[in-house]
């Protein structure tokens, strides 16, 4: 019986080992899972709490510092307007007042003087047109949105301020475009880690001041819709894809007066740095629990389970007469152990030597009746090859009792129209005919007994290269006037340079004749013949594969099982002897030869002929 019925297996869940493994890792991990995880929640909390007050308390500063720097640049603004110099409205003396303030305060980038009347007084650069502002006709102070020049590496916005005549009319207008490079080096200059960073936005996200000027106001701070609601009440906590497509932490405000905003963000990777630090070391903690549990249910099973289960799997093996199983005196008859095992593991010992015994005088019975089984078989195959032997004899009579029943009646008739025509006075047309019909009779007998010759007792062959496409070339010549005849039609094909096969010429052209001629004579009228020469380069060596296919009434299952059989025929005046003799001259030439056919469709023949290269056996 085998051991899976005797000891049926346990399912896993239910066995001693995965008990105690369950067990101790209850007992080892559980509580390390639960306090490793509440310590990652907490410092996660913690760190982002932290993390968050941080950004705010610095976007909170520089939004200080960005309305101070805006204040002070109005206040200048202001300042210059209400000079004497700017009332003048003379350029020669405007112009070098202004490029003094430019070079001193590196800020503005260019500056123009319009009048009330809106001409240009004078201009240190660009035209009112770049300058983002026209002259707007009123007494107050505006600013104008953050813009970008062509060709310059940072952003600008514009501070339009009127001059004043003492008596209060308007007498034109100063503009002062101020460049952010100073926001972007000193206000927005954050020190958050190693990927903080602090931008200058608009409400769309936008940016109006960056360190790479290529992003300005061609980019968005970030690449999804998260960002969208940075301005409104969102769930700080949560990150989102900053332009970098990085996770980030972020906070943003408003500067009082203008639709620009702050935004600092740091890398929610950098963030949790410290708290994936401490994850890792909790993974380990519970991979080093999980493999001291593993090692202690080893050991255990190693001294309990172990033994039992080797005990067991021994008798299974045993009961089944196997008593060769491996490792059986290393692991059981080594057991030095003194406790309830080791007495369980002497006692089963003993058991197996008795039981030994008891199979060597089994296997030695076996072993002579198996001599004398193998000498009877020796006996039985000496006697089946003489009953081969002997039917071939019987078949070759079978077959010579056909060749003289076929030369019978051919021998009778020729020897009564040789008497008609030795009675004739004179030639005549009936002499003509008797002649055509005896000589009929008489090519009819040499046919039969040669191709009965040439199967009981083949003649050698005559070993030469043949080319196969020169010989189809004769075989059509010989079979082309029995094609016109039945109103057929013949398809070839042959492919170029084929290589030569090694073969008796004559007998190859037989067994194609034969074949073609077997196609022909299965078709109706105007049917088609189709013959092809391909190359088959496929181990175990190159060869020429020949088809001959028909479109006649083909052949059923049981008979294609015999068309190579001697004297088998479906033909009224066939002999049965073609497809014989086309399978003997194939064999003859280490080829072979299958055949294919569906009622109703036609027949297909395929022979393989090895290449030029290898010499065939010749007869077998």
């Amino acid at each position: 019986m085998p051991d899976s019925q005797i000891n049926p297996p346990t399912p896993f869940l239910f066995r001693l080992r995965t008990k105690l493994m369950l067990l101790f890792l209850a007992l080892v991990l559980v509580p390390l899972v639960v306090i490793g995880w509440i310590s990652v929640k907490t410092t996660e909390n913690l760190v982002t709490g932290m993390v968050l007050r941080q950004l705010d308390n610095v976007a909170a500063d520089k939004v200080s510092l960005l309305e101070h720097w805006l204040e002070e640049r109005k206040a200048d603004m202001a300042v210059i307007a209400g000079t004497d110099i700017l009332r003048s409205m003379d350029r020669d003396k405007i112009l070098p007042y202004l490029r003094l303030i430019q070079e001193h305060y590196k800020v503005y980038k260019d500056f123009i003087v319009e009048s009330a009347e809106g001409g240009v007084v004078c201009s240190t650069g660009l035209s009112p047109s770049h300058m983002g502002l026209k002259d707007h006709g009123k007494t107050d102070m505006v600013m104008s949105d953050i813009g970008r020049v062509d060709d310059e590496k940072e952003s600008s916005f514009t501070i339009c301020v009127p001059v004043l005549h003492e008596d209060g009319h308007r007498l034109g207008t100063i503009h002062g475009r101020v460049g952010t490079k100073k926001i972007v080096n000193f206000i927005l200059f954050v020190s958050l880690g190693k990927t903080g960073e602090c931008y200058l936005v608009d409400r769309e996200g936008r940016f109006l001041a960056h360190r790479d000027p290529s992003r300005i106001l061609s980019e968005n701070i970030t690449r999804t819709g998260s960002f969208t609601t940075i301005f409104e009440k969102r769930d700080k906590r949560k990150a989102y894809l900053d332009y970098r497509g990085i996770e980030v932490l972020g906070t943003s405000l408003n500067v009082t007066g203008t639709h620009w905003y702050i935004v600092v963000e740091q890398d929610l990777k950098e963030v949790f740095e410290d708290s994936n630090k401490l994850k890792l070391i909790v993974f380990f903690t519970v991979c080093l629990g999980l493999a001291s549990a593993m090692a202690l249910t080893w050991i255990v099973s190693r001294h309990i389970v172990r033994p039992i289960r080797s005990l067991s799997h021994h008798a299974a093996a045993f009961a089944d007469s196997r008593f060769d199983e491996t490792g059986f005196d290393r692991t059981i008859r080594n057991v030095t152990r003194t406790d309830e095992i080791g007495m369980l593991t002497r006692s089963f010992t003993h058991m197996v030597d008795r039981l030994r015994e008891r199979q060597n005088d089994l296997e030695l019975k076996v072993e002579r009746k198996e001599a004398e089984l193998k000498e009877t078989d020796s006996m039985l195959r000496k006697t089946r090859v003489i009953a081969e032997q002997s039917e071939k004899f019987a078949a070759m009579g079978r077959m010579g009792a056909a060749v003289a029943h076929e030369i019978r009646t051919p021998l009778t008739s020729l020897k009564l129209y040789l008497e008609s025509v030795e009675n004739q006075v004179g030639p005549g047309p009936d002499d003509t005919e008797d002649y055509r019909i005896a000589m009929g009779q008489i090519r009819r007998m040499e046919g039969t007994i040669n191709r009965f010759l040439d199967y009981a007792k083949p003649r050698d062959l005559i070993m030469s290269p043949v080319d196969v496409a020169s010989l189809l070339e004769d075989v059509l010549l010989m079979v082309k006037p029995l094609a016109n005849r039945q109103e057929c039609s013949l398809k070839v094909h042959v492919e170029r340079n084929l290589p030569p096969v090694t073969g008796d010429r004559k007998r190859l052209a037989e067994a194609l004749i034969n074949l073609v001629v077997n196609a022909i004579e299965s078709l109706e009228t105007h049917g088609e013949v189709s013959l092809s020469v391909t190359l088959e380069s496929e181990p175990p060596a190159p060869s020429l594969l020949i088809r001959v296919a028909d479109t006649g009434h083909g052949m059923s299952e049981d008979r294609i099982a015999h068309v190579f059989e001697p004297f088998f025929t479906t033909k009224a005046s066939g002999t049965g002897l073609g497809l014989a003799l086309v399978l003997q001259t194939v064999k003859s030439h280490d080829g072979a030869i299958d055949v294919k056919s569906t009622p109703g469709k036609g027949t297909t023949f395929f022979l393989h002929l090895p290449c030029a290269g290898g010499q065939p056996h010749g007869n077998p």
